[in-house]
């Protein structure tokens, strides 16, 4: 009752056909892919490309001016992460079919060796809270330890809860 050996082979190399030609498809898709955000304060735009990379960033209105680079430089931060999240998800939902991930199963694509959290990391679950990522944080706390003690932001004028 099994099939030939010829039958088997010649739906294998179908299959594989199909699937090179949708990982062609899903490539060329995403080769033109650019994603815009704005920061939460819409004072900045960020485009990023297909790998994420920065194509562009505009600071929006002048509202640059008043901001401490500090807070200038986490709303550019926020903007990046979201714009970089939202282009995952986007190369996610292009390469899904091909992968064909099992459902309910968000991180492992079924059969394909393929970790959609090893490859994208934190960004996506980070970007999926509205409060500041803890990289954010991080990155803020490094700042003001750089400032002198006094300093507009330094360590000695941080609020509580900073």
């Amino acid at each position: 009752m099994s099939q030939p050996m010829e039958d088997r082979v010649a739906r294998a190399m179908a299959q594989l056909k199909a699937t090179e030609e949708a990982v062609a498809r899903a490539k060329e898709d995403l080769s033109r892919a650019s994603v815009s955000k704005h920061s939460p304060d819409r004072s900045v735009r960020v485009a990023v490309g297909p790998q994420g990379e920065v194509t562009s960033l505009e600071f929006l209105d002048g509202k640059y001016k008043k901001m401490s680079p500090a807070d200038l430089s986490s709303v550019i931060l926020q903007a990046i992460n979201a714009a970089r999240a939202d282009m995952a998800r986007r190369v996610m939902d292009v390469f899904d079919p091909v992968v064909r991930r099992t459902p309910g199963e968000r991180s492992r694509a079924h059969g394909s060796g393929l970790d959609w959290d090893e490859i994208f990391g934190s960004l996506i679950s980070e970007s999926a809270t509205p409060s500041r990522p803890a990289s954010m944080n991080r990155l803020r706390d490094e700042m003001y330890e750089d400032e002198p003690p006094g300093a507009p932001g330094g360590a000695n004028n941080r609020t509580a809860g900073e």
